[in-house]
């Protein structure tokens, strides 16, 4: 089996983390670097939660890049559902490693300058706003020849926004980010809400997960319980949407989900709709799809496989 090699550019983040625990125990992928950038947290908070998420993970082998402490062009916002310092009320170990001198940018321009030569092509993983990789595009658009395709996490669609009426979280954090990303003409899936609200982590889920993972059950089982919403007219259950692990789920096993292909556009003008993701699902625009949107997701396939991955903790197993 040959790994995919991927980059993970994210903000973590409870669900961050629940996503970066999957991918460290998952030999069908190589983590070639970590790339925080400012989204949840600020980007000095979000670099040492990725430290401390690799600590607690065994994975310090990983190199972690810190990347854009701001949006593009607008004010930094942070997200609403992680606590104060981004990973709850829960109290991780404190990082040994530190960050690469190296920027997440020229990370980013370096690797996919080389994965192009190479002929090995790299995916990247968008767990939070797209700035890293929208800024790496504008200084050097060729690196998009070293891309497999971004996996992402953001947008909605037939759903409506979390952050605003129109806007999911992710997109709305940098617009203009998303919005570079998706005219790049790179190969794209996108997990949006409509994706994500199809898989909640549910109380009864917390508790099986608290008994088959290991060393870190007790931290597991901490981040998990506060991600729950209690919002059961909003998502239909107890729990929480699992937004960023889906991505991973999706490389591991894309038998799980179903996608269609459309046109996406990112609102980045407009106050009343930024941050809004429109998709033309049937050629309305005149334009070729770029982007192939999650639509369906077996949610209980997903819960197994996360079920699978992370009691490999209980067996003390490293990718």
């Amino acid at each position: 089996m040959t790994a995919i090699p991927i980059i993970i550019d994210c903000d973590p983040g409870i669900d961050d983390t629940i996503a970066l625990l999957t991918a460290f125990v998952s030999a069908e992928l190589e983590i070639l670097g970590i790339t925080p950038v400012c989204g949840n947290q600020p980007l000095d908070r979000t670099v040492r939660n990725a430290l401390q998420v690799c600590e607690l993970g065994d994975r310090t082998d990983i190199p972690v890049y810190a990347g854009c402490f701001r949006p593009m062009f607008r004010d930094p916002i942070y997200g609403q559902f992680h606590g104060k310092n981004g990973l709850g009320n829960t109290t991780l170990p404190e990082p040994v490693k530190v960050a690469e001198s190296k920027s997440a940018v020229d990370f980013l321009i370096d690797t996919l300058t080389a994965a192009a030569v190479l002929q090995k092509r790299v995916t990247i993983c968008c767990l939070g706003p797209m700035t890293n990789l929208a800024v790496a595009l504008r200084m050097k658009p060729q690196i998009a020849e070293g891309i497999e395709q971004v996996v992402m996490m953001g947008g909605a669609y037939r759903e409506p926004g979390n952050r605003t009426i129109t806007s999911e979280f992710n997109v709305l954090a940098d617009p203009h980010a998303a919005h570079v990303v998706f005219a790049s003409g790179i190969k794209i899936v996108a997990l949006a809400l409509d994706a994500t609200h199809q898989v909640m982590l549910k109380p009864e889920h917390v508790a099986q997960f608290s008994k088959v993972s290991g060393r870190i059950s007790e931290t597991l089982a901490e981040l998990m319980a506060f991600w729950d919403r209690n919002d059961v007219r909003r998502y239909g259950s107890r729990g929480g949407p699992l937004h960023d692990p889906l991505v991973i789920a999706y490389l591991l096993s894309p038998d799980l989900f179903e996608t269609q292909p459309a046109r996406v556009f990112v609102e980045h003008e407009s106050e009343l709709c930024m941050g809004q993701t429109i998709a033309d699902w049937y050629g309305k625009s005149g334009l070729e799809p770029n982007a192939e949107i999650v639509t369906r997701v077996d949610a209980d396939g997903v819960i197994a496989l996360f079920l699978d991955r992370l009691s490999r903790y209980a067996e003390e197993v490293v990718a």
